[in-house]
Protein backbone atom coordinates (compact mmCIF):
# COMPACT_ATOMS: atom_id res chain seq x y z
CA UNK A 1 0.00 0.00 0.00
CA UNK A 2 2.87 2.06 -0.07
CA UNK A 3 2.18 4.07 -3.23
CA UNK A 4 -0.80 5.48 -1.77
CA UNK A 5 0.97 7.07 1.58
CA UNK A 6 0.35 10.43 1.51
CA UNK A 7 -1.97 11.04 -1.13
CA UNK A 8 -6.19 11.13 -1.34
CA UNK A 9 -7.37 7.86 -2.24
CA UNK A 10 -10.53 7.72 -4.30
CA UNK A 11 -12.45 5.00 -3.27
CA UNK A 12 -15.92 3.46 -2.43
CA UNK A 13 -18.15 4.38 -0.03
CA UNK A 14 -21.98 3.83 0.98
CA UNK A 15 -23.27 7.63 2.14
CA UNK A 16 -26.30 8.81 3.69
CA UNK A 17 -27.64 11.95 2.13
CA UNK A 18 -30.36 12.60 4.71
CA UNK A 19 -32.51 10.03 6.81
CA UNK A 20 -34.08 7.00 6.14
CA UNK A 21 -33.05 7.84 2.56
CA UNK A 22 -31.68 4.37 1.22
CA UNK A 23 -27.32 4.97 1.35
CA UNK A 24 -25.70 6.04 -1.63
CA UNK A 25 -22.78 3.52 -2.91
CA UNK A 26 -20.57 5.95 -4.95
CA UNK A 27 -16.83 7.15 -5.03
CA UNK A 28 -15.74 9.49 -2.33
CA UNK A 29 -11.86 10.96 -1.96
CA UNK A 30 -10.06 10.35 1.37
CA UNK A 31 -7.11 12.28 2.81
CA UNK A 32 -4.28 11.29 4.16
CA UNK A 33 -4.11 10.96 7.51
CA UNK A 34 -3.24 13.78 9.62
CA UNK A 35 -0.62 13.99 13.05
CA UNK A 36 -2.00 10.92 15.41
CA UNK A 37 -4.24 9.75 12.52
CA UNK A 38 -4.45 6.40 10.85
CA UNK A 39 -5.88 5.59 7.65
CA UNK A 40 -7.46 1.99 7.50
CA UNK A 41 -8.47 -0.05 4.37
CA UNK A 42 -11.67 -1.84 6.11
CA UNK A 43 -12.19 -5.43 5.00
CA UNK A 44 -15.69 -6.49 6.74
CA UNK A 45 -18.14 -4.16 8.64
CA UNK A 46 -21.15 -5.42 10.83
CA UNK A 47 -24.43 -3.10 11.08
CA UNK A 48 -25.69 -2.43 14.56
CA UNK A 49 -28.84 -0.56 15.64
CA UNK A 50 -27.08 2.22 16.48
CA UNK A 51 -26.10 3.13 12.95
CA UNK A 52 -30.15 2.40 12.10
CA UNK A 53 -30.68 4.88 14.64
CA UNK A 54 -28.11 7.65 12.80
CA UNK A 55 -29.58 6.53 9.71
CA UNK A 56 -33.28 7.17 10.25
CA UNK A 57 -32.30 10.83 12.30
CA UNK A 58 -34.45 9.69 15.68
CA UNK A 59 -32.49 12.29 17.75
CA UNK A 60 -32.41 15.66 15.88
CA UNK A 61 -29.66 17.17 17.64
CA UNK A 62 -27.76 14.17 16.28
CA UNK A 63 -28.36 14.71 12.73
CA UNK A 64 -25.42 15.07 10.17
CA UNK A 65 -25.80 14.64 6.80
CA UNK A 66 -24.21 13.45 4.00
CA UNK A 67 -22.30 11.27 6.55
CA UNK A 68 -20.99 7.71 5.91
CA UNK A 69 -22.20 5.63 9.06
CA UNK A 70 -20.53 2.24 10.41
CA UNK A 71 -18.62 1.53 13.40
CA UNK A 72 -18.11 -2.23 13.88
CA UNK A 73 -15.55 -3.60 11.57
CA UNK A 74 -12.52 -4.96 11.29
CA UNK A 75 -9.40 -3.40 8.80
CA UNK A 76 -5.64 -3.26 7.98
CA UNK A 77 -3.71 -0.13 8.30
CA UNK A 78 -2.77 1.70 5.10
CA UNK A 79 -1.32 4.64 6.56
CA UNK A 80 -0.18 6.48 9.50
CA UNK A 81 0.03 10.13 10.32
CA UNK A 82 2.54 11.58 12.57
CA UNK A 83 3.47 10.61 15.84
CA UNK A 84 1.70 7.30 15.54
CA UNK A 85 4.03 4.45 16.79
CA UNK A 86 1.82 1.58 18.35
CA UNK A 87 0.53 0.64 14.88
CA UNK A 88 2.12 0.76 11.64
CA UNK A 89 1.40 -0.27 7.68
CA UNK A 90 0.24 -3.68 7.48
CA UNK A 91 -0.81 -4.22 11.05
CA UNK A 92 -4.54 -5.63 11.44
CA UNK A 93 -6.70 -3.03 13.93
CA UNK A 94 -10.55 -2.88 14.73
CA UNK A 95 -11.86 0.32 15.11
CA UNK A 96 -13.83 1.38 18.19
CA UNK A 97 -16.29 4.32 18.95
CA UNK A 98 -14.96 4.59 22.26
CA UNK A 99 -11.12 5.75 22.59
CA UNK A 100 -8.47 5.53 24.55
CA UNK A 101 -5.36 8.12 24.31
CA UNK A 102 -3.69 6.39 26.71
CA UNK A 103 -2.11 10.00 28.70
CA UNK A 104 -5.56 11.75 30.67
CA UNK A 105 -6.71 11.53 34.22
CA UNK A 106 -9.19 8.89 33.06
CA UNK A 107 -7.12 6.46 31.07
CA UNK A 108 -4.66 6.29 33.84
CA UNK A 109 -7.07 5.62 36.18
CA UNK A 110 -8.42 2.21 36.64
CA UNK A 111 -12.21 2.87 37.62
CA UNK A 112 -13.31 4.45 34.06
CA UNK A 113 -12.89 3.72 30.14
CA UNK A 114 -14.57 6.93 29.07
CA UNK A 115 -11.00 8.77 28.16
CA UNK A 116 -11.50 12.33 28.37
CA UNK A 117 -10.79 13.68 24.71
CA UNK A 118 -12.14 10.49 22.67
CA UNK A 119 -14.84 8.65 24.41
CA UNK A 120 -17.83 8.04 22.75
CA UNK A 121 -19.67 11.17 21.52
CA UNK A 122 -22.81 11.07 19.40
CA UNK A 123 -22.96 14.24 18.18
CA UNK A 124 -18.88 14.20 16.75
CA UNK A 125 -18.83 14.45 13.01
CA UNK A 126 -15.28 16.33 12.67
CA UNK A 127 -11.57 15.19 13.43
CA UNK A 128 -10.57 16.23 16.48
CA UNK A 129 -7.37 17.49 15.25
CA UNK A 130 -8.28 20.49 12.95
CA UNK A 131 -12.15 20.12 13.13
CA UNK A 132 -12.15 19.50 9.71
CA UNK A 133 -12.91 15.64 7.77
CA UNK A 134 -10.85 13.56 5.46
CA UNK A 135 -13.66 12.38 3.57
CA UNK A 136 -15.42 14.52 0.24
CA UNK A 137 -17.24 14.15 -2.90
CA UNK A 138 -17.58 15.24 -6.03
CA UNK A 139 -20.81 13.76 -6.60
CA UNK A 140 -24.25 14.36 -5.76
CA UNK A 141 -26.47 11.71 -4.04
CA UNK A 142 -27.67 10.77 -7.84
CA UNK A 143 -24.44 10.56 -9.66
CA UNK A 144 -24.46 14.17 -10.90
CA UNK A 145 -21.02 16.44 -10.75
CA UNK A 146 -20.89 18.75 -7.85
CA UNK A 147 -18.18 21.28 -6.37
CA UNK A 148 -16.37 19.20 -3.45
CA UNK A 149 -18.10 18.93 -0.41
CA UNK A 150 -17.44 17.15 2.85
CA UNK A 151 -18.85 13.94 4.47
CA UNK A 152 -19.21 13.78 8.26
CA UNK A 153 -17.36 11.17 10.20
CA UNK A 154 -19.72 9.20 12.53
CA UNK A 155 -18.67 7.88 15.97
CA UNK A 156 -14.99 8.40 16.13
CA UNK A 157 -14.81 5.54 13.02
CA UNK A 158 -17.10 5.81 9.67
CA UNK A 159 -16.61 2.35 7.88
CA UNK A 160 -18.66 2.16 5.98
CA UNK A 161 -16.28 2.30 3.84
CA UNK A 162 -13.20 1.24 1.25
CA UNK A 163 -11.20 3.47 3.43
CA UNK A 164 -11.38 5.44 6.28
CA UNK A 165 -9.55 7.94 9.05
CA UNK A 166 -9.68 7.67 12.38
CA UNK A 167 -7.68 9.36 15.61
CA UNK A 168 -5.25 6.43 16.61
CA UNK A 169 -6.67 6.75 20.21
CA UNK A 170 -9.32 4.46 18.58
CA UNK A 171 -7.52 2.49 16.34
CA UNK A 172 -6.69 -1.25 18.15
CA UNK A 173 -4.37 -3.82 17.39
CA UNK A 174 -5.06 -7.54 17.08
CA UNK A 175 -3.75 -10.41 16.74
CA UNK A 176 -3.06 -11.42 12.77
CA UNK A 177 -4.08 -14.79 13.21
CA UNK A 178 -7.50 -13.92 14.21
CA UNK A 179 -10.79 -14.86 12.47
CA UNK A 180 -11.29 -11.21 10.79
CA UNK A 181 -14.38 -11.62 9.98
CA UNK A 182 -15.83 -12.26 13.64
CA UNK A 183 -13.14 -9.69 15.12
CA UNK A 184 -15.27 -7.10 13.89
CA UNK A 185 -17.78 -8.03 16.26
CA UNK A 186 -15.30 -6.16 19.04
CA UNK A 187 -15.70 -3.14 17.80
CA UNK A 188 -18.95 -2.71 19.52
CA UNK A 189 -21.77 -5.31 19.89
CA UNK A 190 -20.06 -8.29 21.42
CA UNK A 191 -17.78 -6.15 23.41
CA UNK A 192 -20.73 -3.94 25.11
CA UNK A 193 -22.40 -7.37 26.04
CA UNK A 194 -19.27 -9.46 27.59
CA UNK A 195 -17.87 -6.73 28.82
CA UNK A 196 -21.11 -5.36 31.08
CA UNK A 197 -21.15 -9.26 32.50
CA UNK A 198 -17.29 -9.36 33.12
CA UNK A 199 -16.36 -6.17 34.03
CA UNK A 200 -19.71 -3.57 35.19
CA UNK A 201 -21.46 -6.55 37.00
CA UNK A 202 -18.62 -8.56 37.58
CA UNK A 203 -20.83 -12.08 37.56
CA UNK A 204 -19.05 -14.37 39.78
CA UNK A 205 -19.77 -18.54 39.50
CA UNK A 206 -22.83 -19.91 40.26
CA UNK A 207 -24.68 -16.47 40.62
CA UNK A 208 -28.21 -15.94 38.69
CA UNK A 209 -28.81 -13.42 36.06
CA UNK A 210 -31.41 -11.58 34.30
CA UNK A 211 -31.12 -10.44 30.58
CA UNK A 212 -33.95 -8.03 29.37
CA UNK A 213 -33.68 -8.07 25.68
CA UNK A 214 -32.72 -10.38 23.22
CA UNK A 215 -30.67 -8.73 20.73
CA UNK A 216 -26.79 -8.77 20.00
CA UNK A 217 -25.94 -7.18 22.73
CA UNK A 218 -28.52 -8.62 25.27
CA UNK A 219 -27.08 -12.43 23.74
CA UNK A 220 -23.65 -10.94 24.18
CA UNK A 221 -24.35 -10.44 27.93
CA UNK A 222 -25.43 -14.02 28.12
CA UNK A 223 -22.90 -15.49 26.99
CA UNK A 224 -20.79 -13.45 29.14
CA UNK A 225 -22.40 -14.40 32.02
CA UNK A 226 -21.77 -18.45 30.94
CA UNK A 227 -18.47 -17.75 30.50
CA UNK A 228 -18.15 -16.58 34.03
CA UNK A 229 -20.22 -19.78 34.86
CA UNK A 230 -23.46 -17.95 35.76
CA UNK A 231 -26.01 -20.71 37.36
CA UNK A 232 -28.95 -19.80 35.53
CA UNK A 233 -29.34 -16.84 32.88
CA UNK A 234 -32.87 -15.94 32.45
CA UNK A 235 -33.26 -14.38 28.87
CA UNK A 236 -36.12 -12.00 28.68
CA UNK A 237 -38.53 -10.79 25.29
CA UNK A 238 -41.06 -10.65 23.61
CA UNK A 239 -40.48 -12.11 20.39
CA UNK A 240 -40.22 -15.90 21.26
CA UNK A 241 -37.96 -17.05 17.91
CA UNK A 242 -35.16 -15.37 20.15
CA UNK A 243 -34.85 -18.16 22.36
CA UNK A 244 -33.54 -20.84 20.15
CA UNK A 245 -29.97 -18.86 19.49
CA UNK A 246 -30.21 -17.57 23.34
CA UNK A 247 -29.71 -21.66 24.15
CA UNK A 248 -26.49 -20.97 22.48
CA UNK A 249 -25.12 -18.31 24.07
CA UNK A 250 -26.49 -20.00 27.97
CA UNK A 251 -30.01 -18.82 28.43
CA UNK A 252 -31.57 -21.32 30.98
CA UNK A 253 -34.86 -20.11 31.40
CA UNK A 254 -37.52 -17.86 28.75
CA UNK A 255 -39.72 -15.48 29.82
CA UNK A 256 -41.91 -13.88 27.06
CA UNK A 257 -43.44 -11.10 28.95
CA UNK A 258 -46.85 -11.26 26.09
CA UNK A 259 -47.22 -14.94 27.73
CA UNK A 260 -47.54 -13.33 31.26
CA UNK A 261 -50.35 -11.98 33.75
CA UNK A 262 -48.52 -10.84 36.04
CA UNK A 263 -45.44 -8.05 36.20
CA UNK A 264 -41.81 -9.76 34.61
CA UNK A 265 -39.83 -9.22 37.79
CA UNK A 266 -42.91 -11.07 39.53
CA UNK A 267 -41.95 -14.47 37.39
CA UNK A 268 -38.80 -13.93 37.77
CA UNK A 269 -38.39 -14.01 41.60
CA UNK A 270 -40.77 -16.77 41.48
CA UNK A 271 -38.57 -18.80 38.86
CA UNK A 272 -35.25 -16.91 41.27
CA UNK A 273 -36.40 -17.00 45.11
CA UNK A 274 -35.94 -13.53 45.82
CA UNK A 275 -34.95 -12.07 42.64
CA UNK A 276 -31.86 -12.46 40.78
CA UNK A 277 -28.47 -11.13 41.81
CA UNK A 278 -27.44 -9.22 38.75
CA UNK A 279 -30.14 -8.30 36.01
CA UNK A 280 -28.94 -6.30 32.57
CA UNK A 281 -31.76 -3.87 30.26
CA UNK A 282 -30.59 -3.93 26.71
CA UNK A 283 -33.71 -2.26 25.30
CA UNK A 284 -33.42 0.98 26.01
CA UNK A 285 -36.96 1.32 27.67
CA UNK A 286 -37.07 2.54 31.09
CA UNK A 287 -39.95 0.95 31.46
CA UNK A 288 -38.37 -2.11 30.95
CA UNK A 289 -35.92 -0.69 33.15
CA UNK A 290 -37.93 -0.53 35.96
CA UNK A 291 -38.88 -4.31 35.70
CA UNK A 292 -35.12 -5.23 35.18
CA UNK A 293 -34.36 -3.56 38.62
CA UNK A 294 -37.36 -5.09 40.74
CA UNK A 295 -36.10 -8.68 39.53
CA UNK A 296 -32.67 -8.53 41.10
CA UNK A 297 -32.70 -9.49 45.16
CA UNK A 298 -32.87 -6.94 47.68
CA UNK A 299 -29.47 -6.58 49.86
CA UNK A 300 -27.53 -7.08 46.74
CA UNK A 301 -29.10 -7.05 43.58
CA UNK A 302 -27.16 -5.24 40.61
CA UNK A 303 -28.86 -3.64 37.88
CA UNK A 304 -26.91 -3.06 34.69
CA UNK A 305 -27.83 0.08 32.01
CA UNK A 306 -26.52 -1.57 28.50
CA UNK A 307 -29.77 -0.02 25.90
CA UNK A 308 -29.41 3.09 24.75
CA UNK A 309 -32.31 5.36 26.15
CA UNK A 310 -33.48 8.26 23.63
CA UNK A 311 -36.81 9.25 25.60
CA UNK A 312 -36.50 12.22 27.74
CA UNK A 313 -38.00 10.42 30.66
CA UNK A 314 -35.85 10.00 33.41
CA UNK A 315 -35.25 7.36 35.98
CA UNK A 316 -38.42 5.34 36.82
CA UNK A 317 -37.61 4.62 40.55
CA UNK A 318 -38.10 6.32 43.58
CA UNK A 319 -35.25 7.28 46.06
CA UNK A 320 -36.42 4.57 48.68
CA UNK A 321 -36.10 1.99 46.32
CA UNK A 322 -32.64 2.22 46.58
CA UNK A 323 -32.47 1.64 50.54
CA UNK A 324 -32.97 -2.17 50.28
CA UNK A 325 -29.17 -2.37 48.82
CA UNK A 326 -29.80 -2.88 45.44
CA UNK A 327 -27.35 -0.98 43.00
CA UNK A 328 -28.02 0.07 39.18
CA UNK A 329 -25.09 1.49 37.03
CA UNK A 330 -24.69 2.01 33.57
CA UNK A 331 -21.99 0.59 30.94
CA UNK A 332 -20.17 2.08 27.98
CA UNK A 333 -18.43 -0.44 25.55
CA UNK A 334 -18.50 -3.22 28.49
CA UNK A 335 -16.40 -1.12 30.62
CA UNK A 336 -13.58 -2.15 28.63
CA UNK A 337 -10.13 0.42 27.42
CA UNK A 338 -9.96 -0.88 24.33
CA UNK A 339 -6.35 -0.34 23.68
CA UNK A 340 -5.36 -1.74 26.97
CA UNK A 341 -7.57 -4.67 27.24
CA UNK A 342 -9.43 -5.67 23.65
CA UNK A 343 -6.11 -7.38 22.80
CA UNK A 344 -6.19 -9.48 25.52
CA UNK A 345 -10.32 -10.29 25.01
CA UNK A 346 -9.34 -10.83 21.35
CA UNK A 347 -7.25 -13.52 22.34
CA UNK A 348 -9.98 -15.16 24.89
CA UNK A 349 -12.07 -15.08 21.84
CA UNK A 350 -10.10 -16.84 19.82
CA UNK A 351 -9.23 -19.49 22.85
CA UNK A 352 -13.10 -20.10 22.68
CA UNK A 353 -13.95 -19.10 26.03
CA UNK A 354 -16.41 -16.53 24.14
CA UNK A 355 -18.24 -18.20 21.14
CA UNK A 356 -18.46 -15.38 18.24
CA UNK A 357 -19.62 -17.64 15.41
CA UNK A 358 -23.47 -17.46 15.98
CA UNK A 359 -23.46 -14.06 16.10
CA UNK A 360 -23.04 -13.41 12.38
CA UNK A 361 -26.38 -15.07 11.18
CA UNK A 362 -26.02 -12.73 7.67
CA UNK A 363 -23.19 -12.33 4.97
CA UNK A 364 -23.95 -10.11 1.85
CA UNK A 365 -21.60 -7.85 -0.51
CA UNK A 366 -21.48 -4.26 0.47
CA UNK A 367 -23.84 -3.64 -2.60
CA UNK A 368 -26.18 -4.81 -0.62
CA UNK A 369 -26.28 -2.58 2.66
CA UNK A 370 -29.57 -1.38 2.24
CA UNK A 371 -30.88 -5.31 2.36
CA UNK A 372 -29.00 -5.66 5.42
CA UNK A 373 -30.29 -2.41 7.05
CA UNK A 374 -33.93 -4.06 5.94
CA UNK A 375 -32.80 -7.10 7.65
CA UNK A 376 -32.04 -5.81 10.74
CA UNK A 377 -35.10 -3.67 10.77
CA UNK A 378 -37.12 -6.42 10.15
CA UNK A 379 -35.55 -8.09 13.28
CA UNK A 380 -34.10 -11.04 11.13
CA UNK A 381 -30.55 -10.56 11.61
CA UNK A 382 -28.31 -10.31 14.96
CA UNK A 383 -25.23 -8.92 12.72
CA UNK A 384 -25.20 -8.78 8.90
CA UNK A 385 -21.85 -8.67 7.63
CA UNK A 386 -20.53 -7.30 4.93
CA UNK A 387 -17.69 -7.63 2.53
CA UNK A 388 -16.00 -3.95 2.16
CA UNK A 389 -12.86 -4.86 0.44
CA UNK A 390 -11.17 -7.98 -0.69
CA UNK A 391 -8.09 -8.74 1.36
CA UNK A 392 -5.31 -9.53 -1.14
CA UNK A 393 -3.10 -11.85 0.92
CA UNK A 394 -2.76 -12.56 4.89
Amino acid sequence: MADTQGKVITCRAAVAWGPEEPLVIQEICVDPPQKMEVRVKILYSSICHTDLGAWTGVNEAERAFPRILGHEAVGIVESVGEGVKDVKEGDYVIPTFNGECGECRVCTNGVSNLCERYKVDPMKRLMVNDGGTRFSTTTNKDGSSSQSQRVYHFLNTSTFTEYTVLDSACVVKIDPNAPLKQMSLLSCGVSTGVGAAWNTANVKEGTTTAVFGLGSVGLAVAEGARARGASRIIGVDANASKFEKGKLMGVTDFVNPKDLTKPVHERIRELIGGGVDYSFECTGNVDVLREAFLATHAGWGSTVLVGIYLTPRTLPLHPMELFDGRRITGSIFGGFKPKSQLPNFAQQCMKGVVKLEPFITNELPFEKINDAFQLLRDGKSLRCLLQISKLLKK
